[in-house]
């Protein structure tokens, strides 16, 4: 018996035999070291719904407890053990793992916790497809290969960033992702709470955010330039218990969540509730509404104190839900029309000594790295907070392509690669006309797979600022979890081996391996209820018929 396909691909995988195997039954234990019990407690949950098996407690499971005795015999047959070895941690990072499958019994040691849980993935990922189910089927045996696995990540940061705004995710889909984030080994979801389209996250002295900007009264079908529209009145937000409880559930899963509220730009649902966080002298904020298209608004925040207070406060509350390092202001796209025409704009570029409005917003990002820098964290923003000068201790992430963040790490500040032209999986999987509201450049499986996260023009020292990647989910024509889950799978999971193993250069990439390894993993996604892209091209059900998109033709530029 061969081990089943492994994603993504561990640094090493040793099989002992084609006969030696470990079989999984009524009288398996669980035996749970000092610091192990999150995954104690996902193993027992998610094994135990697939087999139908209790999986109790056992005895001890430190790292010198061998699986074998010196004699050679089984000890504790049957037997799932689960430690932590700070050597190991030393040796492989808090991320690295081994597994160690003997017919007596498993061995799963992390580095550290999260190493340990990344174990329990690929022990999952053994055990075949139906161990993904939520009920046992009858007839099954659970049995693997004797198997010795010793792993680690290339990068610390492999991301997903979801896009709720343009369409809602209820709470009960974001807890869904992050469970198929954990189970290709990705940890952290970015989530893109706020847009022109939708405020998605309660503000407790901001009410009217969510009361009036986390609605519009339709949406655009397609892209912007579609004549059809869906009059349904569409919205909804997380409350700040929600938002706990993803946090939370997350973090069981290793998985850290960095929240976006975007500033200055994207703010029109923002302005909506509160007109006066606009540039009234130059335009009827009173009149907003939450915009119900799609593409960039020319509404932006004014560069007033009164409107820093404001998002000062909204912070406040978001530290208070999100213990993560990192959180994201966005800073994309802000079109600086307003501010050329409004007299206090130009005012407080006068004020300030600054050049003109490239300055101000990096004025705006600066005065927000500082304050969320003096509250122990740290501001990242799309790679347009480079115009106008970077904030000190920002982080950028790289969308327009290569060259923000390598202007980033070459200054010496941190990057998240995530260019648009290789990893916004927004962009459609193959050029036939069946493809559902096509936007942007052809992005394939194997396009994806041979995406390199570090650009060559980078040194040894500068490449370290690449803190790791991220694959962006924009919703603007994913209208329901249906169609995220085309858009995202099955590419997410090239991206997930290209996030965490270390591959050889793009054009030497072993694809006919990855695409046979695949077969096995379309199985766990079936399991999983993902609703994917097949290889042949999509369902009926999946087409969009007569619902444009904005496709681009050719390969996209290396920029």
């Amino acid at each position: 018996m061969t081990a089943s396909p492994l994603i993504p691909a561990p640094r090493q995988l040793a099989e002992f035999s084609d006969t030696a195997h470990f079989t999984l039954g009524r009288g398996t234990a669980i035996a749970a070291g000092p610091g192990t019990e999150s995954t104690e407690r996902w193993l027992r949950a998610e094994f135990g719904a697939a087999t139908g098996l209790p999986l109790p407690p056992a005895g001890d499971a430190s790292p010198g407890s061998s699986l074998r005795s010196e004699q050679g015999t089984p000890r504790g047959e049957g037997v799932i053990r689960l430690a932590l070895d700070t050597s190991l941690g030393r040796e492989l990072g808090e991320e690295g793992y081994r597994v160690d499958v003997t017919p007596g019994g498993v061995q799963l040691t992390g580095g550290g916790p999260a190493g340990l849980f990344w174990a329990a993935q690929t022990l999952r990922q053994l055990f075949g497809p139906e161990i993904y189910r939520r009920a046992p089927l009858p007839g099954r045996t659970w049995r693997i290969p004797a198997v010795q696995i010793e792993d680690a990540p290339r990068f610390g940061w492999r991301g997903l960033m979801l896009d709720v705004s343009r369409h809602f995710m209820p709470k009960d889909g974001v807890l869904r992702y992050l469970d198929l984030l954990a189970a290709h080994k990705l940890n952290v979801l970015h989530l893109h709470l706020t847009d022109d389209q939708g405020w998605r996250v309660e503000i407790k002295r901001y009410p009217k955010l969510t009361e009036d900007g986390a609605w519009r009264p339709r949406s655009r079908m397609g892209h912007r330039a579609s004549p059809h529209w869906d009059e349904r009145r569409h919205g909804g937000y997380y409350t700040q218990d929600d938002l706990r409880e993803i946090v939370a559930y997350a973090a069981e899963r290793h998985i850290t969540v960095v929240p976006e509220v975007d500033i200055p730009g994207h703010s029109q649902a923002a302005i909506t509730a509160y007109p006066w966080l606009g540039n009234t002298d130059v335009v009827e904020t009173d009149s907003l509404g939450v915009w119900t298209d799609w593409g960039v608004s020319e509404n932006i925040l004014a560069p007033t104190e009164e409107v820093l207070r404001f998002y000062e406060g909204v912070f406040e509350e978001l530290l208070e839900i999100f213990p993560s390092e990192f959180v994201h202001v966005g800073g994309d796209e802000c079109v600086k029309d307003q501010w050329k025409r409004s007299p206090a704009a130009q005012a407080r570029i006068r004020q300030l000594g600054l050049k003109d409005e490239d300055e101000l917003q990096s004025w705006f990002i600066r005065h927000f790295d500082r304050w969320l820098a003096g509250r122990g964290r740290r501001l990242i923003g799309w790679d347009e907070i480079l115009e106008g000068g970077l904030a000190e201790g920002a982080a950028v992430s790289s969308w327009r392509g290569y060259a923000g963040g390598i202007a980033a790490a070459q200054s010496g500040h941190d990057v998240v690669m995530c260019p648009e032209q290789q990893v916004y999986l927004d962009h459609r999987q193959a050029a036939g006309a069946d493809e559902p509201s096509p936007i942007g450049w052809v992005r394939t499986l194997e396009d994806v797979y041979r995406f390199e996260p570090v650009p060559p023009q980078l040194s040894e020292a500068e490449s370290r600022h690449v803190l790791g990647t991220q694959a962006n989910v924009w919703t603007e024509v994913m209208e329901d979890r249906r169609r995220v889950d085309y858009q995202t799978f099955p590419r997410l999971a090239a991206f997930a081996e290209v996030a965490w193993s270390t591959l050889p250069a793009p054009d030497q990439r072993d694809y006919a391996d990855f695409e046979h390894r695949m077969t096995a993993h379309y199985a766990r996604l079936d399991a999983l209820g993902v609703e994917y892209r097949p290889t042949s091209g999509p369902h009926p059900w999946q087409q969009r018929p007569g619902l444009p998109g904005r496709p681009i033709e050719g390969k996209p530029p290396t920029v």
